[in-house]
């Protein structure tokens, strides 16, 4: 006479397997999720930068005088945040014109650059 015996359960192979799959979905899932909240903060300092630098541009244009050759920094504060514009005045081959960079950095990692010319009027 042949004793068989039934399986009652998981054996310990296949509960390991099956947690290590769980493991490595839920892995993907939290890396998918940093990526995302690393994307909106990244999205978030360029709208800030852009309003800045938009703002310094502007700034220059709005003066009635041709902008001195040199560079400045000044601080933006947006959203609670301070933002620190580096401004580039550079001479173009007319002398009616001058190239104007503006160059936002937060905590001195750059995030955008933006650049216009200005005329004499």
């Amino acid at each position: 006479m042949k004793l068989t015996r039934q399986q009652a359960g998981f054996t310990l192979v296949e509960v390991l397997v099956a947690l290590s799959i769980v493991a490595i979905a839920l892995m993907a899932g939290l890396q998918a999720s940093a990526a995302l909240t690393r994307h909106a903060q990244r999205q978030s300092d360029i709208l800030l930068a852009q309003l800045c630098a938009e703002n310094m541009l502007v700034k220059t244009r709005l003066t009635r005088q041709m902008p001195a050759i040199g560079d400045t920094t000044e601080i933006c504060e947006q959203a609670g945040q301070r933002l620190t514009v580096a401004v580039a005045v550079r001479p173009t081959p007319n002398p009616s014109f001058r190239r104007v960079d503006a160059q936002v950095l937060i905590e001195n990692r750059p995030v955008l650059r933006l650049s216009t010319i200005v005329g004499r009027r």
